[in-house]
């Protein structure tokens, strides 16, 4: 009897442990995602030169730096961009694809972010809907001219060509999903002047 209570009590206790983590993890990523927030708003007013590369003049801030802003007003989303896209450039905000583009450089700009954090109300976005890149050298706007799932091992959506602007974003998908989502949920949106 004395044994079925002490399993009884390690079962409470790891369930305890098990749902504390989880809440410690959640509230640490709103925290990064606040702070990133915070010097992205601060990148934009001071602008940056450290990040303009001196003979291509292209825009190449380092692995982790709060960039800019992605802005989506239908679902009243201001996001932190971090250059980067590893684990913990994602916990602190959408992450830019380190390779692909910026604005004004003629490519494929890649965004990614977790479906239940800085993307998690993406399902609600729709074709023509409007997003905003705030960068130290600008703001902009694009607009959402297709959506489609897609396999989380499908390599042909990220081709950095660099032909045409196109804005990308990435996320898991089922959004709802508990686990490692098997497929990926893509938005394409063009320029707009």
């Amino acid at each position: 009897m004395k044994w079925t209570r002490w399993l009884s009590l390690l079962l409470i206790l790891g369930g305890v442990l098990f749902i504390g983590y989880g809440v410690w993890n959640i509230m640490d990523t709103k925290a990064q995602t606040k702070n990133s927030l915070s010097e992205a708003k601060a990148a934009i007013n001071k602008g940056n030169e450290k990040w303009v590369d001196k003979e291509s003049k292209r825009f190449v801030p380092s692995i982790g730096d709060a960039v800019g802003l992605l802005k989506i007003d239908k679902i009243d989303g201001e996001l932190p961009i971090v250059e980067g896209t590893d684990p913990d450039d994602l916990e602190k905000g959408v992450g830019h694809y380190k390779g692909s583009f910026y604005p004004d450089e003629n490519g494929q700009i890649v965004l990614s972010g977790h479906r239940d954090t800085v993307f998690r109300r993406a399902g609600e976005l729709e074709i023509g809907d409007e997003l905003k890149i705030v960068l130290p050298y600008g703001e902009f706007s694009y607009q959402i001219t297709a959506t489609k799932i897609v396999e989380a091992d499908d390599q042909s959506i990220i081709t950095l060509d660099d032909t045409q602007e196109e804005l990308i974003l990435t996320t898991c998908y089922p959004f709802r999903f508990v686990g490692n989502a098997p497929q990926r949920y893509i938005i394409y949106a063009k320029r707009i002047e």
